[in-house]
């Protein structure tokens, strides 16, 4: 069996939600307040339990405690995406070309320091300026 996704999980988790006072619920029942067919709700949860895909009448509410669990340790495991560097164009107008960023940010004295890191935003506006570079040999010609 695969792995159901955590949306539709706390989907499934929202729904029952609205019935706080329910002692049971079906799938039948689930399917009538969040809109997604009863098979496909089965289908997803037998997951936790094969038994739901043979009996119609399972008290989904059951399952609530593992399905809560599931989601949690999956969102545990989730590693958030580290933001992409954003590159602003008063920052690469700072620099006349890209000889002029060389030369403030890689040399040390007159002299090429060859122990300085760049960062990934020094080389996205390094980048930049080399690609306007490119753009004005390209209109000369």
């Amino acid at each position: 069996m695969k792995e159901p996704n955590v949306k539709d999980l706390k989907k499934y988790l929202q729904g029952m939600a609205k019935l706080p006072k329910a002692k049971y619920i079906t799938s039948e029942r689930l399917s009538r307040i969040i809109g997604i067919y009863p098979e496909v709700i089965n289908e997803n949860l037998s997951f936790f339990d094969p038994m739901i895909m043979m009996d119609y009448t399972f008290n989904l509410l059951e399952l609530v405690p593992a399905i809560k669990k599931f989601v949690e340790d999956k969102e545990a495991k989730r590693t958030p995406t580290p933001k992409p560097v954003a590159v602003k164009k008063n920052e690469v107008n700072a620099y006349e070309n890209y000889f002029d960023f060389i030369y403030k940010k890689l040399t040390y004295g007159g002299m090429i320091d060859r122990n300085v890191n760049l960062s990934d935003k020094d080389l996205k506006i390094l980048k930049r300026l080399i690609n306007e570079e490119l753009a004005n040999r390209k209109a000369k010609k």
